[in-house]
């Protein structure tokens, strides 16, 4: 048995998600792999090419066990989740660079749930992996990266109602590529995500949902910071908007300074980028063949994404559009 499970790239649409926003993501051609056979014990056992400890972990694994460390406790959450009945021996493999902001712990939830016989829908699949993400990190993260990484389509961008989990596929253009540059290690753990959700908490009970709250509404909140964080994610989710008609029409001008506009947004109102980032980003904006750059992901560190024409030979991973998690 083989699971394989995409990294994502988020093009635009941060810290939007975990209020019910809008988000812009497409899997990228890195993948987790887990080859693995399924065995009449109660014990999953599995290797990787980048831990010196392997994950061992016994079934059944309930919320009132105590979890295993380091990057097992991914494996075990996710078997908190999935209850199941037989054991699986094998080894894992990844060609997601751990650390980087590209969901490498999101491909490893939904490849684990996989491999241990998980068959319901693509949304259930990433809720699984959520709740699974939660439970390992406890950070409050959104579901972006696990429906992004279930449920995708080759060649094709998500445009992602986070609320309804609503996705519509969108066509990548044929004449742009997609490429990612490495900055700085991250975690989320220890970040200042969860603060950040926590302020957006605080502007919606004020205003209401973030989702349908307008510009003007933020008027009406007085602490500056959480302000800030309110009018991120509504302009934010505009320009999700805005950049899924851009893209349906090839305007690869506005599209990219749209995700100009958003990192911008990211490095100001909501303070998630890092100088190195802001730097890295400032140069691609200013490459010739760069329509648009940004950080991408959770921020604090990891990656930024460029938006380029096809012939544009700039350092950096060009990555691909890839399928969905499945099943080998």
């Amino acid at each position: 048995m083989r699971a394989i499970a995409p990294g994502r790239v988020n093009l635009i649409g941060d810290h939007t998600d975990y209020t019910g926003g809008l988000v812009f993501p497409m899997a990228i051609d890195r993948f987790t792999t887990i080859d693995a056979d399924v065995r009449d014990t109660q014990t999953i056992e599995l290797h990787s090419q980048d831990e010196e400890q392997d994950a061992i972990i016994q079934l059944p694994v309930t919320k009132d066990n105590s979890f295993a460390s380091g990057w097992a406790r991914y494996i075990a959450a996710v078997a908190s989740e999935c209850n199941p009945t037989r054991g699986i021996k094998g080894n894992i493999s990844t060609t997601i660079p751990i650390g980087s902001g590209l969901s490498s712990s999101a491909a490893l939830e939904v490849a684990t749930a996989l491999a241990l016989g998980f068959s319901g829908s693509a949304s259930e699949l990433a809720r699984l992996a959520q709740r699974a993400e939660h439970i390992a990190t406890g950070v409050p993260t959104g579901i972006m990266d696990q429906l992004c990484i279930a449920s995708a389509k080759q060649h094709h961008a998500m445009l992602i109602d986070c609320n309804i989990l609503e996705i519509e596929h969108i066509a990548l253009p044929e004449n742009v590529q997609v490429l990612v540059r490495f900055i700085t290690h991250r975690t989320l753990v220890g970040s200042q995500y969860a603060e950040r959700v926590k302020q957006c908490s605080d502007a919606e009970s004020i205003i209401g949902p973030l989702r349908k709250a307008t510009l003007a509404s933020v008027d009406s909140i007085s602490d500056l910071t959480t302000r800030i964080r309110a009018r991120h994610v509504i302009s934010e989710n505009q320009r999700v908007r805005d950049f899924a008609l851009a893209l349906k029409s090839n305007d690869l001008v506005t599209a990219g300074s749209l995700m100009n506009q958003s990192h911008t947004s990211l490095a100001n109102d909501f303070s998630t980028s890092t100088p190195a980032m802001d730097n890295a980003v400032s140069e691609l904006q200013q490459t010739t063949g760069v329509f648009g750059a940004r950080m991408t992901g959770g921020g604090f560190g990891g990656c930024v994404v460029a938006l380029c024409s096809r012939d544009a030979q700039i350092e950096g991973w060009k990555v691909s559009a890839a399928g969905a998690a499945h099943i080998a």
